[in-house]
């Protein structure tokens, strides 16, 4: 049986005109059709009578069914589009969200505005906590070794932890394949494996941790994702908050900690930013006009 790409395209309407498939991004299907026949989306359009092969047909079917089953299309294809950039991922990281730009907009719109501020010509350093699939700090990395952030581009030292081996291995072939250069990866639980001797303090701290409350029924649908990067206790605050009470002994004075969090989590947050002594504490809206971003000063 051969099927063409005009096919596969009235298939795949069909598809989603299916219950089961509703609630599936229509973009999922389209885009693994073009991954599992390695054609770019252009193909679409010009290569409609490209004939798949029986195992690229069985291939898409196969993909089709564990997406239905809650796998995500970027556990599928291996790699997912975050910034400017391709990071590979898999089921020790969680899949980058757009709405994690803003995060990386927030941190570098600040530092544009900053001077050097180690003084004594000491580099300026970054930290990112829970680096995951390291898209946070290889972003920023990448940005800041572009030299377009202002006069305080030149000699950024970023680190980034996370706890798990199989997370930092992923992120360190990410580093590579952006070919972005001199980011420490260090295995630590939060800030657990730093240290501050000889004054190796942080300008900013940043992190996505898990926010998720435990009992959000939310949880039940991530079926793929590693549940220890989602969800914390305390209503899903409980790592927030240990971020936020240690980051001032790691933090130069006047440096910046910013955080990812839910949506309905804007108030807690900056409260738990005051309650520990930060400034100039204010949250910033994602692509959804949801909170998403908490920014202050120590």
């Amino acid at each position: 049986m051969t099927v063409s790409i005009h096919q596969m395209k009235q298939h795949i309407q069909q598809l989603m005109n299916d219950a089961i498939n509703s609630k599936l991004p229509s973009f999922w299907l389209t885009d693994w059709l073009l991954h599992v026949v390695g054609k770019p989306a252009i193909a679409l359009m010009t290569d409609e009578g490209y004939q798949l092969t029986d195992s690229e047909f069985e291939q898409f079917n196969a993909g089709v069914a564990k997406m239905q089953a809650g796998i995500p299309l970027a556990y599928l294809t291996g790699q997912q589009e975050f910034w400017s950039l391709t990071f590979t991922v898999n089921e020790h990281t969680l899949i980058p969200r757009p709405d994690t730009e803003v995060l990386i907009e927030q941190v570098l719109g600040w530092i544009a505005t900053q001077s050097n501020r180690a003084g004594d010509n000491q580099p300026n350093r970054l930290l990112d906590l829970g680096t995951g699939s390291g898209c946070i700090a290889i972003s920023l990395a990448h940005e800041l070794q572009q030299g377009n952030i202002g006069s305080t581009s030149d000699g950024w030292q970023v680190v980034a932890v996370d706890l798990s081996l199989d997370a930092l291995k992923v992120a360190q072939y990410n580093a590579a394949a952006n070919h972005v250069a001199d980011i420490d990866f260090i295995q630590s639980s939060w800030y657990d494996s730093l240290s501050t001797d000889n004054g190796q303090l942080f300008d900013v701290i940043v992190s996505n941790p898990p926010y998720i409350d435990e009992e959000d029924e939310h949880l039940a649908r991530l079926v793929a994702e590693p549940i220890s990067a989602l969800s914390a206790p305390n209503h899903g605050l409980a790592d927030i908050e240990h971020i936020a009470q240690r980051a001032s002994r790691y933090l130069r004075v006047g440096g910046l900690l910013a955080i990812e969090h839910g949506f309905d989590q804007g108030l807690a947050v900056r409260q738990l930013f005051l309650d520990n002594g930060f400034e100039s504490v204010h949250t910033v809206k994602d692509y959804g006009d949801n909170d998403r971003v908490t920014l202050g000063q120590i």
